[in-house]
């Protein structure tokens, strides 16, 4: 008999990853139509997308949204290679593959780096942090992953953020995972920039990057870019000009984020958002935990945006059996990131809910059963 698979609102399988995604109907639906890039109906649409942005992180009037054309990676790029000049010098705080990409882009663009790297399931250790901060006054920045989905971790940013004012540095977070999910007060925080992307928390699709930047900030890195289409300072400038993007916008991916972050705000913006991706979150593990599935991170290292499971060392389990098997049943997971150990990684973001979740496990329980797993203990 063949399996009636789970979907979303519009028949797809459901994404059980950190983005892209299941994103609503209505998303979707708005990309049918064609606008002008400098048509005044998509001009008003994408002023009110960037108006409306700093709100999530209580930005208030200290900062503005900068988009940029690409995937998350793109904003990423564009806020270390704008906001740190030639002769800056980051401390990179690395525990997964999101931190050593970051340190790429500024090794590519020569910018001094110090890295404070801990193993992937382990935080900045903030004692050590400080000591590099007060043993080198040559540091201006502090580069950070909000939720690191290497393992998703959650990373101390309110502590970080405190250092970093303390010492007077730049903090620049790449909140890629986590923006709209987890809170993030940018009056208490300081950042000089926040980097994320369309295809996470808010539920959109992919292709649009922003920069949340401290205008006060953003006005004093004139000349920093090492590109011309990653330049955060002179799109902002050109926004503020003539309120049109350089080159041509991903019309129809704006428009469809619009409509996600309308969808977002009713919902209850991030207090609202967070607290479903929270229950999603704990349905999943409690579950997993249930079926005897041991999770990488404890309670108080997990974020609510994806969990990483050890690899059963039972032979019968073979990792893409079981993702086929998933698949063919309408969920779509992740395989692991990890550089320490064998991993598979489930997301709790977009639009999913509990009884996704359930579903989920529900069919994990049937496949490992048919696969004939005695035991999901992981290898040492």
């Amino acid at each position: 008999m063949k399996i009636k698979a789970a979907a979303s609102e519009t028949g797809d399988p459901l994404l059980l990853t950190p983005g892209p995604l299941t994103t609503g109907k209505r998303v979707k639906e708005v990309m049918v139509h064609d606008w002008g890039s400098r048509d005044a109906t998509f001009l008003k649409i994408n002023r009110e997308v960037l108006t409306r942005l700093p709100e999530v992180v209580n930005g208030g009037s200290d900062y503005v949204t900068v988009p940029m054309q690409g995937s998350g990676t793109f904003a990423v790029e564009a806020m270390l290679t704008t906001f740190v000049p030639p002769d800056g010098h980051v401390l990179m705080l690395i525990n997964g593959a999101y931190g050593h990409r970051a340190k790429k882009i500024l090794d590519i663009a020569k910018r001094k780096v110090t890295v404070h790297e801990t193993p992937e399931d382990t935080p900045p250790d903030l004692a050590a942090v400080e000591r590099l901060l007060e043993g080198d006054p040559t540091i201006t920045h502090i580069f950070c992953v909000h939720c690191e989905t290497t393992s998703g971790i959650l990373n101390p940013i309110g502590a970080l953020g405190a250092l970093a004012q303390k010492y007077h540095k730049s903090f620049l977070l790449d909140s890629m995972s986590a923006f709209g999910a987890l809170p993030l007060d940018a009056q208490a925080l300081l950042p000089d920039a926040i980097a994320a992307s369309s295809n996470k928390c808010i539920e959109g699709v992919p292709g649009l990057g922003f920069v949340i930047c401290r205008k006060a900030a953003l006005e004093k890195t004139a000349g920093n870019a090492t590109t011309l289409v990653l330049d955060l300072h002179d799109q902002w400038r050109n926004f503020e000009k003539a309120g049109q993007y350089r080159f041509t916008p991903p019309i129809h991916v704006i428009v469809s984020f619009h409509q996600a972050l309308t969808e977002f705000f009713e919902e209850g913006g991030q207090p609202g958002r967070g607290k479903r991706y929270v229950e999603n979150c704990r349905v999943l593990i409690d579950g997993m935990r249930a079926l005897g599935f041991q999770p990488l991170l404890g309670d108080n290292l997990q974020a609510p945006i994806i969990v990483t499971f050890r690899m059963p060392a039972d032979p019968n389990f073979k990792f893409q059996a079981f993702y086929d098997a998933l698949k063919e049943r309408g969920y779509v997971i992740y395989p692991g990131k990890l550089t320490v150990a064998d991993s598979f990684r489930i997301g709790c973001i977009g639009r999913l809910y509990p009884e996704h979740m359930r579903g989920a496990l529900a069919a994990i329980r049937d496949i490992l059963a048919e696969m004939g797993v005695k035991s999901l203990k992981a290898a040492a």
